[in-house]
């Protein structure tokens, strides 16, 4: 387990190992507590449903499509 430094500032490194294993990149918004009398890092990451939107180029095809889908389903 490596052993960190802080500066006066209280600012750390924390390890490249880790960075990397939990996805930790620049501008990763990381949320700080107290848990049993220890500190707790933890990375937030973004919603993977808000992250992949708009990967995909239907131009609105698809739903379009449900929407009709779920208007003739009404119907029924």
């Amino acid at each position: 387990m490596p052993i960190v430094t802080s500066t006066i500032k209280g600012q750390i490194v924390i390890p490249a190992v880790l960075r990397k294993k939990f996805g930790i990149v620049k501008g990763t918004p990381i949320n700080i507590y107290e848990q049993n009398d220890k500190i707790i890092l933890e990375p937030i990451h973004e919603d993977p449903v808000k992250q992949g939107r708009g990967i995909l180029t239907t131009k609105g095809r698809v739903l379009k499509r449900l929407i009709a889908d779920r208007k003739e389903e009404a119907k029924l």
